[in-house]
């Protein structure tokens, strides 16, 4: 038996090249290959006889190559093998394209087991099938001088690649499912070292295989039933530890303590009334929420989700207006300066009426104000301000963080786009309250966290079972839709020609630039932080230069008589405050900027929002963008540029067409593109979720209640030390940002 712990480098048949290439997909041990799952099969499980062979369909056909050649085509420069096989009721012909090292593989009289896709040329023929050679003492001659066949099919377990249902793998660059097939399939009785930790309660309950059967189903699966049964056990376990994890972490906040904001329901009346607009339904049911939940002595623990202009923004500064007066302090934290100066300005605007000390604080930027009237002010100025407790609302964005903020009487804690902090992040600004003066109480500040992205309820309450959740569901009267089209290349002048009259009439646009991904082909062993740093930078580098090309061909060629200014996430924040301090007072027509105007713009005149790469954003990440504009009295217009020929692109894209509703868009964004694509990689943090599990509420409610069981039974797992064991694991990978 080889250890589960043994090194890639240490396993036999695994040379250094492939040792690198399987450590850029994070695999590092004989365990870690077990647990790098299949993400779909190939059903190659039928074995026809050649003579029974139909043209489209797949299928596996078992025989002796008759002869074998290599041919080069010079007009287009390209090598051909092609085969004859044959089994006892007749030969087909077989060709693959660019494999001239197939004629030292696949020798005459050899046998061999071939599955693909039976095409049709002068005759039949298999056009570049799956192949792999099998004994010869399996496949007996019906008679010793005859050049018939006569056998039985191969045995499924003696196959990897044809005659049975073949996993395709997660892959990278040099490294293929066929060679993660090979190397796989020897070492898989070595998995029976692999301790089952689930309760076995639960598996009787749930009818779960064992995880060492799992483990070799789910590999090389028997039968698609087997498959099935396997894939739900992955699934399940992962899905019941999150849920553990989460349950626990509610669990541990019920026993925190926080200082309750009673409710003060005559400022909050006046307060609504001298808004300038009327609040929705579903904003007065999330803020009455909200109010309750700081009216109690353990902290408020919400996520408040909505749309993209639902108005969440008002229903957190009623919030942070309550706590304020009762005499407390609240900060708001966004992900970006943008964002940030954003809120900044809103509730400057909101709350003018009150009296209240309101700050900005990000890396580079020191800002107060007292009854909406701004001015700057030196940080070390500022930092006193906010621990004698006299700044009473704080916004601001990772700079909260830092240890030298410190406050003297914290109580509630709001975070916008709360899905870019992690868990580690969120519980760090909860934590702050550990810099109170002494004799203070150290309670735990309530956590309002608010996304505008739109999150599937199924994900919701995977991701955030330890959040409470209110949902901001209809707009506010008035809103327009905002009209959007698919522009293919041939229609790129006609849409220029369009915007150009929108802007003649007084109208500005945003020009999006799509991320720009930048690969990882140093062949690194390891996947640190970082490596991962070093490659975000190059990547920001990469996003730079394509949004100055596009700036460039619009500025130059496109719109030369038109003001057009240049955003991205490398200018200094000063810089790019007055790109929008300009944009916003209508002095330029049109800004070309990448996703970092995904959340937190808002101006009103600005009618156009047109996508150049639309196939490289997600559906709810387009929507996102589409909320942009649609804020003021105009007609806005939200222009996807694509040019994939791509059906399935185009299909995709045309979604946004006909939905205008953000959930309904982040459930067709999940379904099409799994949970890993739909929160982007780099910054999910979510362990490898086999199988799509998270879009089955049926199973995320399964793995809670069987959790919950567990925790109320046996809170801290001492009768489960496996299981225990797993939940620490888990926990310390997980980040979930």
């Amino acid at each position: 038996m080889i250890p589960l712990s043994t090194p890639i480098p240490n396993i036999p048949r695994i040379s250094p090249i492939y040792q690198k290439r399987l450590a850029k997909l994070g695999i590092k041990t004989l365990r870690d290959l077990f647990f790098h799952l299949p993400r779909r099969y190939d059903d190659f499980s039928k074995i026809t006889k050649i003579v029974d062979l139909r043209v489209g369909e797949t299928a596996t056909i078992q025989g002796k190559v008759l002869e074998i050649s290599n041919t080069r085509t010079w007009k287009k420069r390209m090598n051909i093998t092609q085969a004859h096989i044959q089994d006892s009721t007749g030969s087909i012909r077989v060709v693959w394209f660019n494999q001239p090292y197939l004629i030292n593989v696949l020798k005459n009289d050899m046998f061999v087991s071939l599955s693909g896709k039976v095409n049709l040329d002068k005759d039949i023929y298999f056009s570049n099938p799956s192949y792999e050679r099998i004994a010869n003492g399996e496949w007996p001659l019906a008679e010793k001088n005859s050049s018939a066949i006569s056998h039985k099919p191969q045995a499924i377990g003696h196959l990897r690649h044809t005659g049975r249902l073949i996993p395709i793998y997660p892959e990278t660059a040099g490294l293929t499912s066929r060679f993660l097939r090979y190397i796989i399939q020897p070492l898989l009785p070595n998995a029976k070292q692999i301790q089952d930790w689930l309760p076995d309660a639960i598996k009787r309950s749930q009818r779960l295989l064992d995880l060492n059967a799992a483990i070799l189903q789910v590999h090389f699966p028997s039968s698609i039933k087997n498959a099935n049964q396997a894939r739900r056990r992955m699934a399940f376990e992962e899905l019941f530890l999150l849920q553990l994890f989460v349950l626990r972490q509610r669990v541990k906040r019920l026993k925190d303590k926080a200082q309750p904001t009673p409710f003060n329901e005559e400022l909050v009346r006046n307060a609504v009334a001298k808004l300038p607009f009327k609040l929705t339904i579903s904003q007065k049911k999330s803020a009455w929420e909200i109010f309750q939940d700081l009216t109690k002595d353990r902290p408020m623990n919400r996520l408040l989700e909505g749309d993209v202009g639902s108005g969440k923004t008002v229903v957190a500064a009623l919030a942070a207006l309550e706590n304020a007066k009762a005499g407390f302090q609240t900060t708001f934290m966004a992900p970006t300066e943008i964002l940030a100066r954003q809120h900044f300005q809103t509730l400057n605007g909101l709350l003018a009426g009150y009296n209240l000390e309101i700050c900005l604080l990000t890396g580079k930027d020191a800002k107060e104000s007292l009854g909406g009237r701004i001015s700057n002010i030196a940080k070390k100025s500022l930092l006193v301000k906010i621990k004698n407790g006299q700044m009473r609302i704080i916004v601001g964005t990772h700079a909260l963080l830092q240890k030298q903020v410190g406050f003297k009487n914290l109580t509630l804690t709001i975070v916008d786009e709360q899905h870019r902090f992690g868990v580690a992040q969120r519980a760090a600004l909860q934590k702050n309250v550990e810099s109170l003066p002494d004799g203070l109480p150290q309670n735990i500040p309530h956590l309002l966290s608010m996304t505008a992205t739109p999150i599937p309820r199924t994900l919701a309450l995977t991701l955030y079972g330890d959040l409470d959740l209110s949902l901001l569901d209809e707009m506010p009267k008035g809103r327009q839709k905002i009209i959007t089209n698919l522009v293919p290349p041939i229609k790129r002048n006609a849409a220029y020609e369009f915007i150009r009259r929108q802007i003649k009439q007084g109208r500005q646009a945003f020009v999006v630039c799509p991320r720009i991904e930048v690969a990882n082909d140093r062949g690194s062993d390891t996947n640190s932080t970082n490596e991962n740093s070093i490659r975000d930078i190059f990547a920001d580098i990469s996003d730079v230069r394509a949004v100055k090309k596009e700036y460039e061909k619009l500025s130059g060629d496109i719109f030369p008589e038109l003001k057009i200014a240049l955003l991205h996430g490398k200018l200094k924040p000063t810089e790019k405050e007055n790109i929008m301090a300009d944009f916003a007072r209508g002095r330029t027509d049109i800004i070309v900027s990448t996703s970092v105007i995904e959340v937190g713009i808002d101006v009103p005149n600005a009618v156009i929002m047109m996508i150049e790469g639309a196939e490289r954003f997600g559906l709810a990440q387009l929507h996102q963008l589409r909320g942009r504009v649609g804020r003021g009295a105009h007609q806005s217009y939200c222009l996807l540029f694509t040019d994939s020929p791509s059906r399935q692109t185009q299909e995709r894209l045309k979604i946004m067409t006909t939905c205008h509703n953000g959930f309904e868009l982040a459930e067709k964004d999940l379904a099409l593109r799994g949970p890993g694509e739909f929160f982007g990689t780099s910054q999910s943090g979510l362990p490898d979720m086999p199988m799509g599990s998270l879009i089955d509420l049926i199973m995320i409610k399964q793995a809670r209640a069987e959790a919950a069981k567990v925790l109320q039974q046996d809170p801290e797992l001492k009768n489960y030390p496996l299981l225990k064991e797993m939940l620490k694991k888990f926990q310390d990978n997980i980040h979930l940002e």
